[in-house]
């Protein structure tokens, strides 16, 4: 077999769990676990790594487009000029991004460290007191089904492992995740994805008051504002959509679902800032 022909035969075994589930293919699924490792170095079932950072890059684009928007929409609502709506929104969109990224960071490295520190604990009594941890474990398996006689068996032979039984421990015990070794380095990561996504889609619903009187001078505020919400509702749509990727779901439906949260976000922001004009209006 030829390089490229191998190549090939790789992306394919990868990708073929993923598709024989999307399409809920029984055969497909049965034919792809049983030649896969006919493949070379296909023996292990991918899946899809980039959704850890699904969180930091959804969380922080529709965090940043949502408050961005929110400034437009209540600066609209409150009849504020367009230089005061620019400096009011960048200036807050580059510092809410900067903080937001490295909470994210500090918060992922806090919560890693915590687990590591759990998994210690869990070390040191399974080092010390093995038996209990081991009877733990058993109790713990055949509360979910399995027979006392086969958990024992199970537990017992996993207990021959310290450290793979120590994850498990963790898993089953705590519900916990063992974080990888250079955690703070996936951590910095997070907060970056995080800054990144905050920024840039945030900064969407302020262009079009920068791009569109460069190119129309003429135009109204109010075309603006409406330009806003266009680009506000299609990105919304978008990061929906984008997110029914990672999850299997429906993509209009998810697209839909986070239009309408967002543009329910949007039209309190646009409905206080009225409110608030008229207060003043009055006074």
């Amino acid at each position: 077999m030829s390089s490229s022909d191998e190549n090939t035969a790789l992306v394919l075994a990868a990708n073929g769990a993923r598709k024989a589930y999307d399409g809920l293919d029984m055969d497909a699924s049965r034919n792809f676990h049983d030649t896969r490792h006919d493949v070379a170095q296909s023996n292990t079932e991918m899946h899809q790594t980039e959704g850890g950072f699904l969180k930091p890059l959804i969380f922080g684009g529709l965090d940043g487009i949502l408050t961005s928007f929110a400034i437009v929409a209540g600066a609209a609502g409150g009849s504020m000029p367009i230089p005061v709506i620019l400096v009011l929104g960048f200036s807050n969109i580059l510092a809410d991004a900067l903080a937001m990224g490295v909470g994210e960071f500090l918060s992922s490295k806090a919560e890693n460290e915590w687990i590591l520190s759990e998994r210690r604990r869990e070390k040191w009594e399974m080092e010390n007191y093995p038996e209990g941890e081991i009877a733990e474990m058993i109790d713990i398996y055949e509360s979910r089904g399995m027979s006392r006689e086969d958990a024992t068996s199970v537990i017992k032979t996993m207990a021959k492992y310290k450290d793979f039984f120590v994850d498990v421990m963790m898993t089953e015990e705590l519900a916990l995740q063992v974080p990888e070794e250079d955690h703070k380095t996936d951590s910095m990561k997070e907060g970056v994805v995080m800054f990144c996504s905050f920024a840039t889609f945030g900064s969407l619903p302020l262009l079009g008051y920068v791009i569109i009187p460069a190119l129309f001078p003429l135009a109204a505020e109010d075309v603006l504002f409406k330009a806003a919400c266009i680009v506000t509702g299609l990105v919304l749509f978008g990061m929906g959509c984008i997110k029914s990727i990672f999850s299997s779901a429906n993509w209009f439906i998810c697209g839909l679902e986070t239009l309408l949260l967002g543009g329910a976000c949007a039209t309190v922001a646009y409905t206080v800032g009225q409110f608030v004009d008229g207060l003043i209006a009055e006074s």
